[in-house]
């Protein structure tokens, strides 16, 4: 076998030195992802505590979660540019001292103010994250391996937001809010010590220029977006001070001079978020499944604890141990996938896991005021496997599709559409709840009997919407590269 070039090797096994470099910072990153983005939805079953605590109302307190997501929103495109620049071991303490330094200030927090500062600090931190671990994944492991370490990442990406409220209703049962922080910060600034310590570079910077009009624009179009479907899922439809359309639509047409302006960069290099990605069919294919993948986890997060809650009257540590059992499956079961998409390709998994989110949004449809909790429970069980049959598969033939010089590029568009699908996935299904709970009870049912039909109706047209996955899971293929005859 031809020996692999020295600097970079992504086309073939690593030399036995770099082997074992390779190893460490693929683990310090995969930890260190795992802990940001547990981070980022903690904080759910945590607001009606900090709403007694603080003194606050429901729409300041929902502040803590639209502010970490508008954070991620505007972060994430820029760091395609930051990844071109800087070198891996930069960019590694950068992200990790950020979001160090974010979970000390909630954690030293007297109110309100200060706790949004933190959470605005944290998430600058974890838009940087995700982008380098899959960018340096793509780079260091060879394509006919991907599949395997993907399945790894897939751990972080879906186990961690579903088992955040589990954490967090733990936490809150026997200590106070502020511990949620206080109890991360240590795995943080560990990371942060032994990155600065172990960590290699891995990459060669260039030097790549900023385009200074495309930086506000990508702040304005995404932001918007995010702000707009936050306060609509938040305002049920109606929004708080700001209708949810202007935002939204003013985002949209900014998104409009955003893509015109990244495509005619693009050709020169120039572009802050290179779009030519999207000219990859597979690529395209996967990041528009992967949009409806986050819709329904975190659509799912949102609405499946206010049923148990508020309609079977279950407690929220109740209601996020139910939640444990799916999350653990998908942690358990990526390994298994990301081997099993070296051996057989993609569209072998995420056709029957298309079927499965259907099929699990369909079954939480018909859940009502008299199922029983193993009900709920094979609900979720049932779209744990879906989402781990489908992310592994997905995240490997997007990022594998594209070039190596567009590994960057294509890991910010992701990270970029998981957060702008994300809050879109909680506004749809939220406000189709709120409207059909204001109907129920308009027709004069009671609260329990409205929130339970408001909480069906969300995910009957989660099932719907799902029904697009299945006719595009077909259409997913395994880069030609990645195929064991390669």
């Amino acid at each position: 076998m031809q020996s692999p070039p020295e600097p970079e090797g992504a086309a073939a096994a690593p030399p036995p030195d770099h082997a074992a470099r390779n190893r460490l910072v693929i683990l310090l990153l995969l930890v260190s992802a795992f802990t940001v983005i547990l981070n980022e939805t903690i904080m759910g079953v945590a607001l009606p505590r900090l709403m007694t605590d603080l003194g606050i109302t429901a729409n300041a307190a929902q502040w803590l979660t639209t502010a970490f997501l508008l954070t991620m929103a505007v972060v994430i495109p820029i760091t395609g540019f930051l990844l071109q620049r800087l070198n891996t071991r930069t960019v590694f303490l950068m992200a990790m001292g950020l979001f160090s330094t974010g979970t000390l200030i909630c954690a030293l927090a007297p109110g309100l103010g200060m706790l949004i500062a933190g959470r605005v600090v944290q998430a600058c931190g974890t838009a940087i994250m995700m982008p380098l671990l899959m960018t340096t994944v793509m780079t260091l492991v060879p394509p006919e391996s991907r599949g395997k370490t993907m399945g790894n990442i897939s751990i972080v990406i879906s186990v961690a937001p579903a088992i955040g409220p589990t954490i967090s209703g733990v936490i809150l049962a026997v200590l106070d809010w502020r511990w949620m922080f206080w109890l991360v910060l240590p795995i943080g600034l560990a990371a942060l010590a032994l990155g600065y310590a172990r960590l290699q570079n891995v990459t060669e910077p260039r030097k790549a220029p900023l385009d200074l009009i495309s930086v506000p624009l990508s702040a304005l179009s995404f932001g918007g977006l995010v702000y707009g479907l936050s306060a609509l899922g938040e305002g049920h439809g109606s929004g708080g001070a700001v209708p949810p359309w202007l935002p939204l639509a003013g985002g949209a047409l900014v998104l409009v001079i955003f893509v015109l302006r990244q495509l005619r960069l693009g050709p020169q290099g120039r572009a802050l978020l290179d779009l030519r990605t999207f000219r990859v069919k597979v690529f395209t294919v996967a990041v528009i499944m992967m949009a409806f993948c986050m819709m329904s986890l975190f659509g799912m997060i949102i609405l499946l604890p206010i049923y148990m809650q508020n309609v079977l009257g279950m407690e929220p540590l109740e209601a996020g141990l139910l939640l444990l059992p799916g999350g653990l499956l998908m942690g358990l079961m990526a390994p298994f996938v990301g081997r099993t998409f070296d051996r057989v390709g993609a569209r072998k998994l995420v056709i029957p896991g298309a079927v499965f989110v259907c099929a699990g949004l369909g079954a939480m449809a018909t859940l009502g005021l008299q199922s029983a909790v193993w009900q709920v429970l094979a609900c979720h069980v049932i779209l744990s496997i879906g989402l781990a049959l489908l992310f592994t598969p997905l995240f490997t033939s997007s990022l594998g599709s594209l070039p190596k010089d567009l590994y960057s590029y294509g890991s910010a568009v992701i990270g970029t559409v998981q957060q702008v699908a994300g809050a879109a996935g909680i506004a749809l299904f939220v406000s189709i709840m709120s409207i059909r709970i204001g109907s129920e009870m308009a027709s004069g049912a009671s609260l329990t009997e409205a929130t339970a039909a408001g909480v069906q109706a969300g995910f009957l047209t989660g099932a719907l919407i799902s029904l697009v996955m299945i006719g595009a899971s077909f259409f997913v293929r395994r880069p030609p590269d990645m195929r064991p005859d390669a």
